[in-house]
């Protein structure tokens, strides 16, 4: 997810993006609404964490990334202001 750092986590956001991936996983494993099978039986299979939870990781990611750069780097330094 490029940029997901700086995308804001509003439920509708989180809501739609789950919608979206469960609709790829779905398609990626071969199965239909029409199947019947539950998306919690479709996420055990590939074994994947939740977008949402990922979202919520990024800002949190980069922040430490920033964090262990030099002294004098950019972000280290607006991020100080």
């Amino acid at each position: 997810m490029c940029g997901a750092e700086c995308w804001p986590v509003t439920k509708e956001v989180e809501t739609r993006l789950s919608v979206l991936e469960t609709k790829l996983l779905r398609w990626t494993a071969g199965v239909m609404r029409m199947d019947r099978i539950r998306n919690d039986a479709i996420w055990q299979t590939f074994g994947v964490a939740p977008i949402a939870d990922k979202m919520r990781e990024a800002p949190l990611r980069w922040y430490g990334h920033v964090l262990r750069g030099k002294e004098d780097s950019v972000r280290k330094i607006v991020l100080e202001l």
